[in-house]
């Protein structure tokens, strides 16, 4: 219970101060750009039009709200964090631990088992929080229209269930689950190969290095992943009533697939994968544009 208790603090710390990082994100997924391009200079030292990043970002956010602006949204992701916590671990109680020993490193069993449980672990604790994540991001986008329809945590839950039924609390869980199934057995199967294959047992930072591993592997698959992140975001907020949902930022789609579908079509699968050195896509016209020539 302590261990439990410690980690939904350590969550709760990380995500106020994760919180307008997420919140410039999302609004970058969505495809909001209130700030035009500007020339400056990529990787290789080319000048090329950039989009904003995200300190200028956050700091437009600032402008138009405040500072108290960058943490719309922070009570229902803390909510969603502490729930997701509790969950998580009371699956892996109930489900048992299966001790992974140096001896049985080059067995698979142990891997399959453990990599088992935790999918079983992760995706309940997805199912469960799902709302409280629709919630926050559905409070995020509502910085694109000015709208106040989602002021409240327990006031949101009633608008969802009346507007849209229990269905609502759900939109964009399919994808976010396959993501994140896909995510933790592509890095704990490449952690694992690498750990068992690459790696010398007799070297003296054998524990360091199978730590190091496993947090690029999760990166690697993380990276991977990203489109079912984006896919299942924009599900969530698609035609819920916020102009964020709605054209010109993205049509109505008929399913997850639809909207990735279109997405891939418009090059935009990795819309929002990076907050620096955001290139302007060719051919691509922004909402600001499209104020500029009316």
């Amino acid at each position: 219970m302590a261990d439990t208790a410690s980690q939904v603090l350590l969550g709760s710390g990380l995500a106020v101060l994760s919180q307008p990082l997420m919140y410039v994100k999302v609004l970058v997924q969505v495809g909001y750009e209130p700030l035009p391009p500007t020339l400056g200079r990529n990787i290789f030292g080319r000048q090329v039009y950039q989009l904003p990043g995200l300190f200028a970002y956050a700091k437009h956010i600032v402008k138009v709200d405040g500072r108290a602006g960058l943490f719309k949204g922070l009570t229902p992701r803390l909510c969603s964090g502490a729930v997701g916590t509790i969950v998580h671990s009371k699956v892996l109680q109930v489900r048992g631990r299966c001790p992974w020993g140096r001896s049985e490193a080059s067995d698979a069993l142990p891997f399959l088992l453990q990599t088992s449980r935790e999918m079983v672990a992760r995706s309940a604790a997805t199912l469960i929080t799902h709302p409280f994540h629709v919630i926050t991001l559905r409070c995020m986008v509502q910085f694109i229209g000015r709208e106040t329809k989602y002021s409240g945590t327990l006031s949101a839950f009633a608008t969802i269930y009346r507007e849209e039924g229990i269905l609502g609390f759900f939109a964009g869980l399919i994808p976010r689950l396959l993501g994140d199934i896909l995510s933790l057995w592509l890095c704990n199967m490449l952690a694992y190969l690498i750990n068992t294959y690459a790696l010398e047992n007799g070297v003296s930072t054998m524990s360091e290095m199978k730590s190091y591993s496993q947090a690029v592997t999760g990166f690697f698959a993380s990276m991977l992943t990203y489109p079912f992140v984006l896919v299942s975001n924009l599900m969530a907020i698609n035609n819920c009533g916020l102009a964020g949902g709605l054209l010109p930022y993205a049509p109505v789609y008929s399913s997850w697939l639809d909207c990735w579908s279109q997405l891939h079509k418009e090059g935009n699968m990795s819309r929002g994968n990076s907050l620096f050195f955001r290139k302007v896509p060719t051919g691509k016209r922004y909402v600001w544009e499209e104020r500029r020539f009316r």
